[in-house]
């Protein structure tokens, strides 16, 4: 990792800028904040350490023109023990953490550990977002929150490797698309992603999908059949609703996985097959297999890396940027001119628990956009059962979405807009803004610190 150190007293910088070499960091220096800056456009910089009281640029300056430079770039600032209750109130302004002088040694590796973990999780969320947008099928994979963010962090870790992938969530949550989603991250990208719901196909059904069968094996079987193993062979296959699975079928599928073989129903010839396997299931697997209806050989096989997917009420922050996706998806695909949401059906969608989850919010819009006689989607134009959240009063103010950039900016502006608007309604106060956009408190705080919003707004 790339540092760059800022100290206007040429002692403390050498001896700071010697340490970090000792420690295996590439270190760069500067003795004025605006000569750090320079440095900074020309170089590849991870983490700015910089003194704070420096004649011309002083730190807040330092860590402002740093995020414009750079948002990405982590800033910490070095204090004198006066200017702690400073430091924090800079750190409110978009630094990473302060260090009070004289400098703990120890105390600044612990911090720059802790640095370079945060950033390598960020390169890693950011290049897998961008494998991701490379192919218009992930267009709806759209999250602002931090429990998504360690769920695609995850994905993006496993992504290149062969075993195999347990994902859990409710109905709903989007386990088949982070199920292509890894697959289309990974090596096999250029070979077949297929697809088996094990709920939707009985037994004998589902025997015959997964290995295939020769001609004759069973009334109906006119022609040879290929099985999904052997159409996945060098891809990926993924089994939706696994605990569905019926135990006889579970023991073939267990040595399919062991040995690497499949035969098809009516013949005793094996057939090698090379596939990632993905599972999926809303069920509580360890309790079927306490109850003997799922093998423990099996679990244990499928469930080498476990992916869980919070439901969209624990992560309420992706609602509205969500809401706004499939807005902008069903308006160009129904040729409406939608312009965004009514503030009341803000309201209403950001408080509602969505038991069917991300699908269930997805319809809800997909409905609205079809029903609406407005340029805003409106209570009227939701479902009943989202109606019913909340009874009271509503303002008739409106929210309008942003049609010009692309879906990460259009979200970005859109949410801005509505921080700023409760902010406003609230006079400032950050944790009736939270209650008022369905968010934690935290959220409302790391958002304003995104944004440079100043709390200096509170009245």
């Amino acid at each position: 990792m790339n540092l760059l150190v800022i100290d206007d007293e040429k002692t403390q910088r050498d001896s700071l800028t010697g340490f970090l070499e000792h420690i295996g960091y590439n270190v760069i220096s500067a003795e004025t904040g605006q000569k750090g800056l320079d440095l900074l456009k020309k170089s590849s910089v991870q983490v700015v350490i910089s003194d704070f009281r420096m004649p011309g640029l002083d730190g807040l300056r330092v860590v402002e023109e740093v995020k414009k430079i750079d948002p990405s770039i982590l800033v910490i600032l070095i204090t004198a023990y006066g200017d702690v209750d400073l430091a924090v109130s800079v750190m409110k302004a978009g630094a990473y953490d302060f260090l009070t002088k004289p400098i703990d040694l120890d105390e600044i590796e612990v911090i720059l550990s802790r640095a370079e973990e945060q950033f390598y999780i960020l390169e890693e969320n950011k290049m897998f977002r961008e494998i991701l947008h490379q192919n218009a099928s992930f267009s709806n994979i759209v999250s602002v929150s931090s429990q998504m963010e360690n769920v695609l962090n995850l994905c993006a870790r496993v992504a290149s490797g062969t075993s195999s992938i347990l994902i859990v969530g409710e109905t709903g949550v989007g386990k088949e698309l982070i199920a292509r989603a890894i697959h289309f991250a990974s090596l096999r990208k250029d070979k077949p992603f297929v697809a088996v719901n094990c709920s939707a196909l009985n037994e004998h059904l589902l025997e015959s999908e997964l290995f295939g069968h020769e001609k004759g094996a069973f009334t109906g079987a006119v022609n040879a059949h290929a099985g999904r193993f052997e159409i996945a062979h060098g891809g990926t296959i993924f089994f939706d609703e696994i605990g569905d699975m019926p135990l006889s079928v579970q023991v073939k599928l267990l040595r399919a996985l062991q040995e690497r073989v499949v035969e098809r129903v009516g013949s005793t010839q094996t057939i090698k097959v090379n596939v990632r396997v993905i599972t999926a299931t809303h069920r509580n697997l360890e309790k079927l297999i306490e109850e003997n209806r799922f093998r423990r050989d099996l679990y244990y096989r499928l469930n080498v890396v476990s992916i869980y997917i919070p439901p969209l009420r624990e992560r309420r922050e992706d609602i509205l940027v969500l809401a706004v996706a499939f807005l902008s998806k069903y308006s160009k695909e129904n040729h409406r001119e939608i312009k965004g949401f009514n503030q009341n059906a803000i309201e209403l969608l950001t408080r509602y628990n969505y038991p069917g989850n991300v699908r269930e919010l997805e319809n809800a819009i997909e409905r609205a956009v079809l029903l609406t006689r407005s340029e805003y989607i409106e209570p009227k134009d939701l479902p009943d059962t989202i109606k019913k959240t909340i009874n009271g009063n509503f303002t008739g103010d409106t929210i309008t979405l942003p049609v010009n950039g692309n879906m990460p900016e259009m979200v970005e502006r859109l949410e801005k807009q509505m921080l700023l608007s409760a902010l406003e309604k609230c006079n400032g106060n950050q944790s009736r803004a939270a209650s008022e956009l369905g968010i934690s408190e935290k959220s409302v705080r790391d958002r304003m610190k995104k944004w440079n919003i100043p709390t200096s707004r509170e009245k």
